[in-house]
């Protein structure tokens, strides 16, 4: 059995000789926007804050229920396959076929038979936490392929199951696969990224983009529930107002299998939550936070020689490191 790693067990190795001579030559970005995904959280983004993300240059993808024409839109596998034997799919839409085990044959055969009636549609899928089965969905003609079970902050798959795979390891073996796949389907690294590195870490291990909730979630911007102090809770309006004036404020963070998330779709009988609830405090802006993301990736980057993405994602050397190393740095 080969180990596997994850983020703290590696580094981005600096190139032999880096050309670029400033960090304003670099293209951090695809087509226009950063590689990075809203989660479809509803203590994250919906329709009252997502031209804020957008204006910031990150890609929407919104919670179920939040319907608009502008980047990914979430269903459930039941949903999308409702829409699609009743014609009700639009044809050239984006959408996230939201699902918790990626690895059913019935998700296969449902990507398979859409992607042949709408080619043109844009289909997200996932969650998956095995390389070979991306392959599978790339191969049905997914556009692109959610990976991670377990990591995000607010999911407790891995915890109270046993199943999982480390996401750095993950993100690797699906990008070396990806290369030998003729229509390799997008690799978005989705869960459990703590800081602005483990995201610049997932784009050199070969993720064509990253999914942030948690870190999106402690921006005062986000659409959780606020709570002054963490106790009281407020608008979105006094909240930024007493975050404005250095007065503690907290959001509710909450992952999408939990029982609170079940009620509020509607769901006569509950299962058993593989999600967390937690009340976290505010520690930026969301201006502020893409601000110094954008800055770390363009940084990386220069040290890489990488011009643009597509000679960083996947291109570049990374090195496994010992936990003493890690903790050398570690600050």
């Amino acid at each position: 059995m080969t180990e596997k790693f994850d983020f703290n067990d590696i580094l981005i190795k600096p190139a032999t000789n880096s050309e670029i001579s400033s960090r304003k030559n670099i293209n951090p970005y695809h087509n226009g926007f950063l590689p990075l995904i809203t989660a479809p959280m509803d203590t994250v983004v919906n329709l009252d804050n997502k031209d804020l993300f957008t204006s910031l240059k990150i890609n929407l993808c919104l919670p179920r229920g939040e319907e608009f024409l502008c980047g990914f839109v979430s269903y459930s596998l039941d949903e999308i396959l409702n829409m699609y034997l009743n014609d009700k799919l639009d044809p050239k839409g984006y959408y996230l076929i939201d699902i918790a085990n990626g690895h059913m044959e019935i998700l296969v055969t449902a990507v398979r038979n859409i992607k042949i009636k709408y080619p043109k549609l844009t289909l997200m899928v996932g969650n998956i936490a095995n390389p070979n089965t991306y392959v599978l969905l790339s191969e049905a003609g997914a556009d692109y392929v959610r990976v991670g079970i377990g990591n995000g902050g607010g999911c407790s798959t891995t915890v109270h199951t046993g199943i999982g795979f480390p996401m750095a390891s993950l993100i690797k073996e699906c990008y070396d696969l990806s290369c030998t796949l003729d229509k390799p389907a997008k690799i978005v690294a989705d869960g459990g990224m703590q800081n602005y590195s483990d995201i610049i870490k997932a784009l050199a291990l070969g993720a064509d983009y990253v999914m942030v909730g948690s870190l999106f979630n402690k921006a005062i911007e986000s659409c959780g529930d606020n709570y002054l102090w963490g106790k009281i809770k407020v608008s979105q309006k006094i909240a930024e107002f007493a975050y404005k004036n250095k007065i503690p404020v907290y959001k509710k963070f909450r992952g999408m299998s939990t029982k609170e998330v079940q009620k509020k779709w509607g769901k006569q009988v509950l299962t058993t939550s593989e999600g967390v609830v937690r009340v976290r405090k505010v520690e930026y802006t969301l201006a502020q936070w893409v601000e110094n993301f954008e800055a770390y990736l363009r940084s990386a980057m220069s040290y890489t020689d990488s011009p643009n993405l597509q000679k960083f994602i996947g291109g570049v050397e990374t090195i496994q490191i010992t936990n003493n190393a890690y903790n050398r740095f570690k600050k």
